[in-house]
């Protein structure tokens, strides 16, 4: 939450309590009519006066004795240049093996270090057959896998044959028992069916040949991944190291247990971000609570040796917001400070160095999930060498109320090939979020019904128990 919040709070009845009033006034989940502030971030601005035009270059310190406001960036820019700066990062790279690598991005192609199969296989049980037949069934045991074949098989003759095992030489075809019989001498075989010359035959390189490229670069290894690579003759692979995570939680009101009481609110940030970092393809090394203090929070942030350090609240300009003073007093790099998207405006954006950043969220629940889509999400990917997933859109099911000038990011399920907006999607509640598959990206001015947003999945919802009329209070109106 930002210092003027806090500050707000303090005094019984007062501006927090009325805005906490106009927000249950305003349509669900939607900006109030007079397209007031969603974050309580306008009040903060007002303290230090207008701002200046312009987003803040790329390579402008965080520099100034007092507090500096820009106009915040639009939401796709700051995206887009979070994602730019994660691919200017220099990439790290180690080797691992095999069954430390899942759930890492291969640093390098993955090429057949051998031909798949690497020999003539039989695809069945049954029988290795040469030439036309009936077949005199040759002496001896099965050819069983894992077992070296022996010489060519003759022709006019059959022998029995285990899936997965090699092939004699001069091999037709493998028949399957089941269409198959041996007369009751067990001495002569024939086909219940036409035999066609290479059926239940896996050829040698069948799959692939040595050298052949079997996944580019930066595809995310998957259990079946691992299998590929390890049918292929790897013993190990080349991934990029995790980028290393430090979380920094803000904020003397937060309780780590308990009810909340006295004036005191549980940590919802602290429990999530650090997993939902994680499942963006961060090492996550410490989730630390740091409370309102300034060189506690300098002390971390220049002593962390973290690729990422994530603060959660304050980055706006009340007295106890001492996100953008310490950057200052660090020597950071502000690279995006405010962006036009509701929840969420004040996050940003900071280079600590070479190859170390900051990205600060909001305290709000949804408005830090907002920055962690909008900021880290992107930074994080470049980082790890992820790709970007494709973009698409889906037709919305109902009107969403839009902000006057910002994007909004609104809580979402997928029904029926349609986006369902969910309610309680203010920027301090995560009920809708709890429930919903991704985020729909509203453009200013909202949406009407059969408009196509575009749309952020979230990195676990693979799918969801809930339908429209599941959801307490239901859907978006």
């Amino acid at each position: 939450m930002t210092g003027h919040d806090r500050e707000a709070a303090a005094a019984p009845g007062g501006e927090r309590a009325q805005r906490g009033q106009r927000a249950q006034r305003a349509p669900a989940g939607g900006t109030p009519p007079d397209g007031g502030d969603l974050d309580g971030v306008d009040e903060a601005l007002a303290l230090v006066g207008p701002r200046p035009p312009g987003v803040p270059a790329s390579n402008a310190p965080v520099g100034g004795s007092a507090p500096r406001r820009h106009e915040a960036a639009p939401w796709p820019e700051a995206r887009a240049l979070a994602a730019r700066t994660g691919l200017t990062a220099p990439p790290r790279t180690r080797r691992v093996p095999l069954e430390e690598a899942v759930g890492q991005v291969l640093a390098e192609p993955l090429t057949a270090l051998c031909d798949l199969p690497s020999f003539d296989t039989s695809a069945m049980d049954g029988w290795a057959v040469a030439g036309p037949g009936p077949w005199t069934v040759e002496g001896g045991g099965p050819i069983l896998a894992g077992h070296g074949g022996g010489g060519p098989l003759p022709d006019g003759t059959a022998v029995r044959i285990a899936t997965g095992a090699r092939v004699p030489p001069e091999t037709t075809a493998v028949i399957r028992s089941e269409h198959a019989r041996v007369d009751t001498a067990g001495r002569q075989l024939r086909a219940d069916r036409e035999v066609v010359p290479g059926q239940d035959i896996r050829p040698r390189g069948q799959e692939c040949r040595s050298g052949d490229q079997l996944l580019p670069a930066s595809a995310l290894v998957t259990p079946a991944v691992l299998g590929l690579a390890a049918a292929a003759g790897y013993d190990e692979l080349v991934t990029f190291v995790r980028p290393r995570v430090d979380v920094l939680v803000l904020g003397d009101e937060l309780l780590t247990s308990s009810l909340p009481r006295d004036g005191l609110i549980r940590d919802a940030l602290g429990p999530m971000i650090g997993p939902w970092l994680r499942a963006l393809g961060a090492e996550v090394r410490a989730t630390l609570r740091l409370g309102d203090d300034a060189e506690a929070l300098h002390r971390a942030i220049t002593t962390s040796e973290a690729d990422l350090v994530v603060t959660t609240g304050g980055t706006a300009a009340g007295p106890v917001d001492h996100v953008h003073p310490v950057l200052r007093k660090a020597g950071a790099e502000l690279l995006v400070d405010q962006v036009a998207v509701r929840p969420g405006h004040p996050m940003l954006l900071a280079r600590l160095g070479a190859g170390r950043y900051l990205v600060g969220l909001p305290g709000n629940p949804l408005a830090a999930v907002s920055g962690l889509l909008t900021l880290a999400e992107p930074l994080l990917r470049g980082l790890a060498g992820r790709p970007a997933p494709a973009p698409y859109r889906a037709p919305v099911r109902e009107e969403v109320h839009g902000h006057p000038h910002d994007t909004r990011l609104v809580p979402f399920v997928h029904r029926d090939g349609e986006l369902v907006p969910l309610h309680y999607n203010g920027p301090a509640m995560l009920r809708g979020t709890a429930a919903a598959d991704g985020l729909a990206i509203v453009p200013p001015g909202g949406a009407r019904p059969g408009d196509e947003l575009e749309v952020l999945d979230l990195p676990w919802a693979t799918w969801s128990p809930w339908t429209p009329s599941d959801e307490p209070g239901g859907c978006f109106t």
